[in-house]
């Protein structure tokens, strides 16, 4: 595992299966929030990256309940019984009790009962925002003092350039756009993914990236003709 300290605060933890997956470690005065789990095989590394932090691990937050953001919270669990949060869209898909919207059938990420319903104020630091699209209850984490955006799936990224998030695990691709105008609001110095590098000055960006994809959905609809 990969562990980059991204700003003062804010510690990026990423290992490659095919593409980068990657999580975060927020610190606070009190202690620390995971934000997002990953895959089952990031545990071990995650639960070392805490140690080494020496401070007490006080929640796990999520941006959504895709499997590759879920995967290692049972295993830190078992050292640390922290609060699991989610914005309350996103429960009934993450527990298997709906398909997630595009999918034909429900896949279970978390046992039913562990995650709660994040709550919107600030917690450890960040201040969550719905940003729905990739998922219905999507949430993008800013941390104010530190000025960086958390974005999970919000986006991808290449070469420093925003890029739409994957199209096959995107329930609603225009929503999830118009939701990247977060960063436009917000004025991060820098935006990070779960599935790429790091975006400095993302709302000098946003405009050529909402264009791109109306031209883009324009040229489909005439193709479609």
């Amino acid at each position: 595992m990969k562990i980059t300290q991204i700003s003062e605060h804010i510690w990026k933890c990423t290992i490659w299966i095919i593409i980068p997956i990657s999580v975060w470690v927020v610190k606070s005065e009190r202690g620390l929030t995971l934000v997002d789990a990953g895959i089952p095989w990031m545990a071990g590394g995650l639960l070392k990256q805490i140690k080494a932090l020496n401070l007490p691990l006080e929640r796990i937050v999520l941006t959504h309940g895709h499997s590759d953001h879920t995967g290692s919270i049972k295993k830190i669990r078992e050292t640390y019984r922290v609060p699991v949060y989610a914005h309350e869209a996103e429960i009934v898909y993450m527990e298997g009790q709906l398909p997630y919207p595009g999918r034909k059938k429900a896949q279970k990420s978390v046992e039913p009962g562990i995650v709660e319903p994040l709550d919107m104020q600030s917690i450890g630091g960040l201040v969550p925002y719905l940003t729905p699209g990739h998922s219905p209850g999507h949430i993008a984490y800013y941390h104010e003092q530190d000025q960086v955006l958390l974005a999970g799936d919000l986006f991808t990224t290449k070469r420093g350039q925003l890029k739409q998030p994957m199209a096959s695990f995107t329930a609603d691709m225009e929503q999830a756009v118009e939701s990247g105008a977060i960063v436009a609001q917000l004025k991060p110095k820098l935006v990070s993914i779960c599935h790429g590098g790091e975006v400095q000055l993302p709302h000098q960006q946003y405009e050529a990236y909402r264009r791109r994809w109306t031209e883009s959905r324009a040229g489909q609809a005439k193709i479609r003709r």
